[in-house]
């Protein structure tokens, strides 16, 4: 090969890769520095970080915030052993991100937000987002600090353009679904009057279920995470103001006085729920749902029945806490948790429909107000547009 078909090797790889770099969007990881000032810090003491990619075209003015899932942690015992992760440490984290799903950047997957303002706030706190506690143990070194670290990601944003917005999603997954519901209505104070500001919560409604030994261990679990975070003076007063603070966890009782529109993406068989809710291992000392757990398929009669009372469970919930004619609903059957995030399953050719329509579709037409959404699927195992995709909450 001679000098002149050898650079013009290297100049083609060179294209190759750039293409694939950039096709495969790697997204840097933003450190905001000056939260450190404000005490706004991960578990661990860490600067909170985000990634963003900035709009272009007709959507330099949207903003859609969304907010990574990761669980919770309860105890002080529990905090250390994510304190050093990157669930409690800005360290740990990735420094560069692919946005897909929902936040995805090509048109014909994304037609509604893909030339957004669009940013994953990466989660280190543990608390959805809530906690705030002075005080740091020198012996544990944990900073409950959730709630001053979403402030402080918030302002920075909002100091890069996002006070001037004219449309405005908060959204999240899981844990991050979670917080985009008791975090929706300060969120929409912060923005202009005039915009047009409304939240997502993609498996996030997490509800206040009967367990599989009649009890309620996810009530217990979420007190003990309002308790440890401090929590409790940064739920809805809307709510808290009526009812035990703990119970201001459960979505059920925080969107019935919300005034922002809430568009709830779950499967009414939510796989993190029908684990750690309906039978969490603590009150399955013979683990005879361990298999049912894994895949539904696996359930016997009697075992199905009790999943299926569940999703009667789920959809009072739902219908208790979501009242007015402004919310958005797409609720599946897919054994799944966490579906907006992969473009598999948000507006891809095989992605799941209810009432024949994709998530993708139906959240675009809710937010900018072409139709209304509200579908419910028919009950498990009904659904053959169906795509498992259990993730970690």
């Amino acid at each position: 090969m001679d000098g002149s078909s050898l650079g013009k090797w290297l100049c083609l790889v060179v294209c190759i890769l750039t293409l694939l770099k950039t096709e495969g969007a790697s997204i840097p990881l933003t450190i905001v520095q000056t939260a450190v000032a404000r005490g706004a810090v991960c578990l661990d003491g860490s600067p909170p970080g985000y990634h963003f990619e900035k709009g272009s075209g007709s959507g330099i003015d949207s903003w859609l915030v969304h907010m990574e899932g990761g669980g919770w942690c309860e105890s002080v015992e529990s905090c250390v052993s994510r304190r050093d992760t990157y669930k409690g440490s800005s360290l740990k984290m990735e420094k560069t991100m692919g946005f897909s799903g929902i936040l995805g950047s090509k048109q014909a997957a994304n037609p509604d937000f893909y030339n957004w303002n669009r940013i994953k706030i990466r989660y280190c706190d543990g608390s959805s987002f809530t906690g705030d506690v002075q005080a740091v143990d020198p012996k544990t070194k944990l900073y409950f600090r959730g709630e001053r670290v979403w402030q402080a990601v918030v302002d920075d944003l909002l100091a890069k353009g996002m006070k001037n917005a004219r449309n405005a999603i908060l959204s999240g997954c899981s844990a991050g679904g979670l917080a985009a519901i008791l975090h929706c209505d300060k969120f929409r104070s912060l923005l202009p009057a005039s915009a047009r500001v409304k939240c997502v919560s993609d498996a996030g409604y997490f509800i206040h279920g009967t367990d599989i030994s009649g009890g309620s261990r996810i009530e217990s679990f979420f007190g003990q995470v309002v308790r440890t975070h401090g929590s409790a003076k940064n739920l809805p007063a809307s709510c808290t103001s009526k009812m035990r603070p703990e119970l201001c966890f459960f979505p059920q009782y925080v969107a019935q006085t919300m005034r922002t529109p809430l568009f709830v993406i779950n499967s009414a068989y939510d796989s993190w729920q029908i684990k750690n809710i309906l039978a969490p291992t603590a009150v399955d000392s013979k683990k005879e749902w361990k298999n049912c757990k894994l895949d539904l398929k696996k359930c016997s009669a009697t075992q199905l029945q009790t999943v299926q009372n569940y999703r009667t469970q789920f959809l009072k919930a739902v219908n208790i806490g979501l009242g007015t004619s402004s919310r958005g609903l797409w609720i599946n059957s897919c054994y799944a948790h966490c579906q907006s995030g992969s473009v598999t399953t948000w507006l891809a050719d095989k992605s799941p429909v209810v009432g024949n329509t994709k998530m993708g579709k139906a959240v675009g037409d809710w937010f900018y107000d072409r139709s209304a959404f509200e579908k419910i699927d028919c009950p498990y195992p009904c659904n053959p547009t169906c795509v498992s995709i259990d993730s970690e909450s």
